[in-house]
């Protein structure tokens, strides 16, 4: 009788939970970032050094590196020592303690790693600008070509570290036993499937649900429309409305913890992200993510499939073959000139 009761409740349990959420403000627009702006906020523009010359945001700094790269370490995409991340942010002059307002193109991944890997460190205020540059030029706000800096801090920077805001291969692992643990799975649904491979292991972590990252969007398909060339507007990389966001995430339960991950992260803080900001409080990032979870071989998997090695081989034998049959095309042809 009890679980005929709960069947019944537990739906409309969770759908008043969504209805009593409320807008925690980690993700904002043009007027949140002319706002933060007013306050003093740091404006820090997370593009290469290019794209960051030819125009951004008055007052924005860029410290002219990828810094979904930089921060972590080359062929495992952990974290490089918190100790590393707060000497780079010192000298940067990134102060975790002050507002900070993280921005990129539109729809950018890694404005939300950024913001994810500063609440990280220890900040408390960040906010990620979704619409990025193009929001900024859309709502024909102007444009500086004139550097920003600030001023190399001292370590420690103030902040207590926030190591909860990530989660470990160790700790998904143990998590496979509890129930009070849902894991998100926001990589593509062929990924999820193993049908698309990126490490030496396809699948998903068991019990994963997947929700694409671009579900977010209000076109998930801009990106693909986009590379194609059949669109060249980013308005479908907007974030969806927030009683539609709630609805595609009616699956979780706001109750319980939230583990989100992807291939290597960066799609996994965007999701993260939006979760918090409709109300869920355990959410914690993936930071190893597939990359991590995927290349090892003592991890359960669901729809496990392999990486073709042979095939790959098979096929850069061909690309070369290819290519030595153009190369000597072309001296045959310089020759008959």
């Amino acid at each position: 009788m009890k679980k005929i009761l709960y069947s019944l409740i537990a739906p409309t349990l969770v759908m008043a939970l969504f209805i009593g959420l409320t807008h925690a403000g980690r993700i904002i627009d043009t007027e949140g970032v002319e706002q933060a702006m007013v306050r003093g906020a740091i404006l820090w523009d997370v593009r290469d050094g290019q794209a960051y010359a030819k125009g951004h945001i008055p007052g924005a700094v860029n410290v002219g590196k990828k810094i979904c790269v930089h921060l972590r370490r080359h062929g495992t995409w952990d974290y490089v020592p918190m100790e590393q991340i707060n000497q780079c942010l010192a000298n940067w002059g990134i102060d975790p303690t002050k507002e900070i307002i993280v921005y990129g193109d539109k729809a950018s991944v890694c404005t939300y790693f950024v913001l994810i890997t500063l609440e990280f460190v220890g900040a408390e205020n960040v906010k990620a600008y979704h619409g990025g540059i193009d929001d900024w030029v859309s709502a024909g706000r102007p444009l500086s070509s004139d550097p920003a800096s600030l001023k190399p801090i001292a370590p420690p920077l103030g902040v207590r570290p926030k190591p909860e805001v990530l989660v470990s291969t160790e700790e998904v692992i143990r998590s496979l036993k509890r129930n009070d643990v849902q894991i998100l799975d926001v990589r593509t649904q062929k990924e999820f499937l193993g049908e698309d491979i990126r490490a030496l292991r396809g699948g998903h972590i068991p019990g994963a649900v997947n929700i694409p990252y671009e579900m977010n969007w209000v076109d998930p398909q801009a990106l693909m429309k986009m590379e194609r060339e059949m669109i060249n507007a980013k308005e479908g990389l907007s974030l969806k409305p927030l009683e539609q966001l709630k609805g595609l995430y009616t699956k979780l339960d706001p109750q319980k913890e939230i583990f989100v991950y992807c291939h290597t992260s960066p799609r996994a803080c965007v999701t993260a992200t939006v979760l918090k900001d409709l109300g869920f409080r355990n959410v914690r990032v993936y930071d190893s993510s597939w990359f991590g979870y995927g290349n090892r071989f003592d991890t359960p998997v669901e729809h496990e499939s392999f990486f073709d090695v042979f095939a790959l081989t098979r096929k850069l034998k061909e690309m070369e073959q290819r290519i030595k049959a153009l190369e000597m095309q072309t001296g045959s042809a310089k020759e008959k000139k």
